[in-house]
């Protein structure tokens, strides 16, 4: 049985992953900050998942996932759920600082600790969900965008920096129907059990980046060779 660590279960995509794993053979370890929902989650298969409830913005990640790893008797697989975006078209530092401490500083110490792990180990696969928001800048939501490019460029660092059989995977949704998605009038939205089944399906192919739905790769690619003087019109 391969075991896996999920940060960021409680809810969106990453408690759907929690199910997908389970009924794939997985044993899994569930973190997040509401440890009920985390409880109410592993109600379902009570023998195949481990609770620890923690921050990640807060201090200790490393030795709550050296636990957690402890717990599971080994560790495959790390997916990074976890993640923070809200519109801030005012330059509210204290939101912007908010998005920072998760998408940079917390995804960072994370990557970190996974990468290491499964280096010293000699395999293991490192899965996080940036985001299309990663590829280009605006004028809704500048610190969330700016520290999804930042995770893309992580990503990319590590998996150049990958041994044999240690892969990275960079899943860049689009919109998903979940708290995390930003405006209105949404287009080519994918559900969240749509959402975890393509993210799966790129984890056991051990994709190196996965666009959520696929259409995105259409965006994707047309956001890179826009021109610059045509984009900050938009």
């Amino acid at each position: 049985m391969k075991k896996a660590i999920i940060v960021g279960a409680t809810s969106g995509i990453g408690r759907e992953l929690a199910s997908i794993l389970i009924k794939n053979n997985f044993k899994v370890g569930i973190t997040g900050r509401r440890l009920k929902l985390l409880e109410q989650l592993k109600s379902t298969s009570p023998d195949k998942y481990i609770v620890k409830s923690f921050d990640c913005t807060a201090a200790s990640n490393t030795i709550k996932l050296r636990e957690l790893t402890d717990e599971l008797e080994g560790l495959d697989l790390l997916i990074m759920s976890s993640g923070r975006g809200h519109e801030n078209r005012q330059l509210n530092f204290e939101e912007d600082n908010k998005t920072i401490n998760l998408n940079v500083s917390a995804f960072t110490e994370i990557m970190n600790w996974s990468f290491n792990f499964f280096k010293n180990q000699g395999f293991g696969h490192i899965t996080a969900i940036s985001s299309v928001a990663g590829l280009r800048g605006t004028k809704f939501a500048p610190a969330y965008f700016a520290s999804k490019a930042y995770q893309i460029n992580y990503l990319e660092s590590l998996r150049k920096m990958a041994i044999k059989n240690v892969y990275i995977t960079d899943i860049r949704p689009g919109y998903v129907d979940t708290a995390m998605a930003l405006g209105d009038n949404l287009f080519w939205v994918s559900s969240k059990e749509k959402a975890a089944k393509q993210i799966f399906n790129y984890i056991k192919k051990k994709k190196d980046i996965g666009y959520v739905s696929k259409k995105w790769q259409i965006i994707a690619f047309a956001l890179k060779i826009v021109p610059n003087f045509i984009y900050k019109r938009v």
